[in-house]
């Protein structure tokens, strides 16, 4: 149940990106595509993500964090690689992306940890 509540926050979150940056961050697909490109961000945060973090320790601890913000963009651009309906044009455009995408995760509560 879970996961599916994260599917439907990273759908949430991608539309809401592309309605608040309509020229560089545009999705041209139906409500469905939009729900398969949220499992697809999601199975990438679930099974990709936790193994960057892994390699990448030790620039995270010199950077205090902050390439973690780099390696949420790559998995931006992966998600843009396998979802052709979505294009996300320029820097400034994944760093607002990878905002928006972790504020309604946030807000959602679908990052937080839980004991089931």
């Amino acid at each position: 149940m879970r996961f599916f509540a994260q599917v439907i926050a990273n759908a949430l979150a991608i539309f809401l990106a592309t309605y608040l940056m309509p020229q560089s961050f545009i999705f041209e697909g139906d409500i469905l595509t939009l729900i398969i490109a949220g499992l697809i961000l999601g199975l990438i945060n679930f099974f990709i993500r936790p193994i960057l973090m892994i390699l990448a320790s030790p620039l995270i601890a010199l950077s205090l964090g902050l390439f973690i913000f780099i390696i949420n963009i790559g998995l931006l651009w992966l998600l843009q690689y396998l979802v052709p309906e979505l294009t996300i044009n320029g820097f400034w455009a994944y760093f607002w992306g990878v905002l928006i995408i972790g504020a309604i995760n946030i807000i959602l509560g679908t990052k937080k940890k839980r004991k089931d």
